[in-house]
């Protein structure tokens, strides 16, 4: 029986091999009988200045019974039919909670329209009723209920929700005060360290498991935060349930794990907890998270793409597109220009600066520190609300056919005057991709139909002629720098010589 309200990203026919280490430490020779006793456990190395100490298992005995009485179970009854019509024991079939069926890695087990009953896991921060959980737990229920380890239960109601961090605040009504796990800080976690997660698994409630911090900063395609990764067994149910350190501080919000069989594999995650200590003042005062916006398109710099641009390296998030009425637009903010610090805070990987941006004021007025034709520059910068919701692209479909030919594998022929108007474009300068090769180095590249080219090498292009000639200029042997517009957006493309 599979169950919803439980992340796994999922990347079948992917293969998880984990080497187990085990680190042997050697005795020294036995000393004189005044040496240190033998209850003194430490291991001298070749250095005699390099003492390691040799440390117990830690004791989770008190920590589990201090906290599980603040864990609750979470279950859902849907909009559909009655508890009662549908079979427990059904397969319920996947489908992806953040974006459309197949096109995210993050996967949730059920959502059939004879699912009824969603289980998953959740933690009180407050005394009177405040339980923090994950978004995706209570998406579009019927009615949630909350039910505490005493075995009582509560109906609940939906105080707030964020998808983009996943996180959804609660509130039940006891008439008497409820224990509360504390909440720590998730920022003065370090990898190795010891925690222990608390939840729903499969059903089976207040199941305790243990592992350490196996990396922190971890992004997931998608996602808004940086997670924490553990190999603490997180399985179905243990969405929403809390991540402990061993202060017995809820250090995070258990919700993913990468898997290719749909249970545990060792590798779960779990939002930071001061990033979902940020977000609580506004998910409680008006149910929502208004974040912070710069109004650019960015992609990752790769090492192809740093070559093509002259950087030293591939830090920093590369500009595609900048939005009207944005406040990069205000600032100047070009396109191709490279971020690559906000407010003196580095970036080194484009997928840090929307959590930057995010997390920063209202009104807030910065520094952009960007890259532009090998030059810095700062632009000052306030940011504003997030417009995002406001920007949806539509494309129409359209049959490719064939156009001039071109290197690479690809066929481009000149965009007409309504295929620009059809795609959004100003005025029909570039070339329109009408095909592309399979296998070809455009393949390979990423680009596809209905891509429209507006720049090689960083010169515009108008039509197939001024096309090609700037391919024919082009140095021998180099990568080649495209400027495509997809859709409403633009992204910088590298194409890699032909053989």
């Amino acid at each position: 029986m599979t169950h919803k309200f439980f992340r796994p990203i999922i990347f079948p026919g992917v293969a998880i091999f984990t080497a187990t280490f085990t680190l042997i430490a050697f005795g020294m020779p036995a000393r004189a009988a005044d040496s240190a006793p033998p209850t003194r456990f430490w291991t001298e190395l070749a250095d005699p200045a390099h003492v390691v100490k040799a440390q117990s298992m830690p004791d989770f005995v008190d920590l589990a019974a201090k906290l599980s009485p603040a864990v609750v179970n979470i279950s859902t009854d849907e909009p559909g039919e009655s508890a009662e019509g549908g079979d427990p024991s059904s397969e319920e079939s996947p489908h992806g909670p953040l974006m459309p069926p197949h096109s995210h890695p993050f996967e949730e087990f059920g959502g059939s329209p004879h699912s009824t009953k969603a289980l998953g896991s959740g933690f009180i921060i407050t005394k009177d009723g405040y339980i923090l959980t994950n978004q995706h737990v209570v998406e579009n229920p019927g009615r949630v209920t909350v039910t505490t380890q005493d075995g009582h239960n509560y109906a609940a109601k939906i105080v707030g929700h964020d998808e983009k961090s996943d996180i959804a605040l609660l509130k039940i009504d006891a008439k008497h005060d409820l224990a509360v796990a504390p909440l720590g800080n998730s920022d003065d976690l370090k990898v190795g360290e010891w925690v222990m997660a608390i939840g729903n698994p499969f059903g089976f409630d207040h199941s305790v498991t243990a592992g350490i911090v196996s990396a922190k900063g971890r992004f997931i395609p998608g996602s808004y935060e940086d997670f924490i990764q553990t190999d603490a067994s997180i399985n179905p149910g243990n969405s929403g349930g809390p991540l402990i350190d061993l202060r017995g501080d809820v250090v995070g919000v258990n919700c993913a794990i990468y898997t290719h069989t749909g249970a545990s594999m060792g590798i779960g995650f779990a939002v930071p907890i001061e990033l979902v200590k940020e977000e609580l003042p506004q998910l409680k005062s008006s149910g929502k998270v208004v974040r912070g916006w710069l109004g650019v398109y960015i992609q990752k710099v790769t090492p192809e793409l740093a070559e093509s641009l002259g950087l030293a390296d591939s830090r920093g998030a590369l500009v595609a597109k900048v939005l009207d009425g944005g406040p990069a637009k205000v600032a100047g903010v070009k396109r191709g220009d490279v971020i690559v610090a906000f407010d003196n805070q580095p970036v080194s990987d484009s997928r840090e600066l929307p959590l930057l941006i995010g997390r920063t004021d209202l009104g807030h007025k910065g520094i952009l520190k960007v890259i532009r034709d090998k030059q810095p520059i700062d632009l000052p910068v306030t940011i504003t609300q997030s417009r995002e919701p406001e920007i949806v692209a539509a494309e129409k479909p359209e049959k490719p056919d064939l156009g001039a030919v071109s290197p690479f594998g690809l066929h481009v022929k000149d965009l007409s005057p309504n295929l620009a108007k059809e795609l959004g474009l100003d005025a029909p300068g570039g070339v329109v991709i009408s095909s592309v090769q399979p296998g070809s180095r455009a393949d390979e590249a990423g680009l596809r139909a209905r891509d429209v080219i507006l720049e090689v090498n960083r010169a515009a292009i108008k039509n197939v002629g001024s096309y090609q000639d700037a391919l024919k200029t082009s140095a021998k042997g180099k990568i080649v720098l495209l400027l495509v517009r997809r859709g409403d957006a633009t992204i910088y493309v590298t194409v890699k010589p032909e053989a």
